[in-house]
């Protein structure tokens, strides 16, 4: 029997996460950065360039869900558009039309003519990274990715399973059984949904606990709300170049 084969009927196709996926672009690059001190300094393998790169893979991943040859040559193309300079232009497998990703093609279309925004990056370290990168632009890999979906909302439960039951302390099955059910009560319903366990056990709610998981509720929404604005999604975004650049520096 083969390894496939295993577990017959039973056996699950494992997708991969988008988010984790891209996250690899960053990760494998800055490890072959500290390996490699040749691809340090001005003008080479530089922060600011894995972030746009790892950006521009999950713009491509986004932009061809279900669509494998269209994917794979969107992430391809997505190292050239990087590594692409007013002398060295390599935008030939970006997409085209004005609602491409790829400014330059944007420019075409439109009729005007296109400027480079960056400096790019020299034959000698684009050959070099070029391996690393196209390992996570396999069609087995790529495959994994055109369900288009991530997993934060997986990760959002388990944080609410581990407020009630967390990682680290050691609980009976029927603690663990009660934190998860009480969670994913809360993660579906909010506060409101205790209401309605309290009735099954013929239990009458008072004014002021009604009025308290409602403001709860509201307070939940009004926050998920506030985190998901443009102006904090820019500032999660600052902090966490900053924390890179800070942890490559200790490094």
């Amino acid at each position: 029997m083969s390894f496939k084969d295993t577990y017959g009927k039973d056996s699950v196709t494992k997708y991969e996460c988008i988010g984790h996926v891209q996250k690899r672009v960053g990760a494998r690059l800055r490890k072959l950065k500290s390996k490699n001190k040749n691809l340090s300094g001005k003008g080479k393998l530089t922060d600011s360039f894995i972030d746009r790169l790892q950006n521009y893979y999950g713009i491509a991943v986004r932009s061809n869900v279900g669509n494998l040859s269209g994917l794979q040559q969107n992430v391809i193309a997505a190292l050239f558009h990087c590594s692409s300079s007013v002398e060295k232009p390599m935008h030939g497998q970006c997409p085209i039309g004005k609602d491409s990703w790829c400014y330059y093609q944007r420019a075409l279309s439109c009729g005007k003519k296109p400027n480079e925004k960056y400096k790019g990056l020299s034959n000698e370290v684009l050959n070099t990274i070029k391996p690393t990168y196209l390992e996570l632009c396999t069609k087995e890999l790529l495959t994994k990715c055109l369900h288009g979906k991530t997993q934060n909302s997986n990760e959002c439960l388990n944080g609410v399973i581990w407020q009630r039951v967390p990682k680290e302390v050691f609980v009976c099955l029927k603690i663990l059984k009660s934190g998860a059910l009480d969670a994913v009560i809360q993660f579906n319903d909010g506060y409101k949904g205790c209401v309605e366990i309290f009735k099954k056990l013929n239990i009458t709610p008072g004014y002021f606990t009604l009025k308290a998981y409602k403001h709860l509720d509201i307070n939940r929404i009004n926050d998920a709300e506030r985190h998901s604005t443009p102006n904090l999604k820019l500032c999660r975004k600052i902090l966490r170049a900053t924390r890179k650049k800070n942890q490559c520096f200790r490094e």
